[in-house]
């Protein structure tokens, strides 16, 4: 017979449970959502939703539908009853016998977690501490999918150093984004990142910072930031789903700005928290 074997317990091939033939577990087969809400309300849903389907276009998985998930969701976060919570899921192209070609006859499998987003406010007050790490990410970044692995060894290196969040590198040494936020730095009065043709999300966040932006009359101009550059910014944040906007304190070696939030940060922050009422 074919044999599997979990932990120590050996079996049937034959026998293995669904979740083991997962294609998300063998291939980061599928592709994932975060999103959040604020004091009961979920943030930004339908964005995210149409970028979910445009991942799932991404990496060829079909009949999903939609409004099914959208469903899923309220649902779900209707029985967790947490007002500011943190909604992850994912759907993966299914189960089945490890192959790299895949069976086109699979179900897809959908997963979803709630959870309760904790108090991040000192972390706005304080700022955060990042550190830089090559860009080993792979080259269709725009579609949000499970292989995360670059993601996690970056974040590791920069716990390792006393950090709270990696900030990828590219090859020609520009910054691309932050291992799980988008990335941005202020000069002169205005607010720089990189274009989204940098192999980059297309990250929410940075949508509705673009937008507070313009209400604030702030220009938003999207070129792309050496590492060099950056430690000479007049003030950093980060965007990040489950926190918005995040000032960033400490760059690798070098502090930024004389006081966090810096003034344009601060404002942001602000700005952004009408869009969550």
């Amino acid at each position: 017979m074919n044999v599997a074997m979990i932990d120590d317990r050996i079996l049937d091939a034959n026998q293995i449970e669904r979740p083991y033939l997962d294609r998300g577990l063998y291939f980061g087969d599928g592709v994932y959502e975060v999103l959040r809400s604020y004091n009961g309300k979920i943030f930004a849903l339908e964005d995210h939703l149409a970028r979910f389907k445009d991942s799932l276009a991404g990496v060829e998985i079909g009949g999903i539908d939609i409004d099914r998930i959208r469903s899923r969701i309220l649902k779900a976060f209707d029985a967790a009853k947490i007002p500011n919570a943190k909604i992850y899921f994912h759907i993966t192209r299914g189960s089945a016998p490890r192959d790299h070609n895949p069976d086109l006859k699979i179900k897809p499998n959908f997963f979803l977690t709630i959870s309760e987003i904790g108090d991040y406010s000192k972390s706005k007050i304080n700022g955060y501490k990042v550190s830089t790490y090559p860009d080993l990410r792979w080259k269709m970044c725009r579609i949000k999918s499970l292989n995360l692995l670059p993601n996690v060894l970056a974040r590791m290196d920069a716990a390792k150093k006393g950090c709270d969040e990696a900030i990828l590198v590219d090859e020609e040494g520009f910054i691309t984004e932050g291992a799980s936020s988008a990335f941005f730095a202020c000069f002169g009065g205005n607010i720089q990142t990189a274009p989204t043709s940098a192999n980059i999300l297309p990250s929410i966040t940075r949508k509705y910072i673009s937008k507070a932006a313009r209400n604030l009359g702030i220009s938003f101009v999207e070129k792309s930031i050496t590492v060099e550059q950056a430690k000479r910014a007049d003030e950093i944040f980060l965007g990040v789903t489950t926190k918005d906007v995040i000032p960033v304190a400490r760059f690798d070696d070098a502090a930024i700005s004389d006081t966090v939030p810096g003034s344009i940060t601060a404002k942001l922050i602000s700005e952004f928290e009408k869009f969550t009422r």
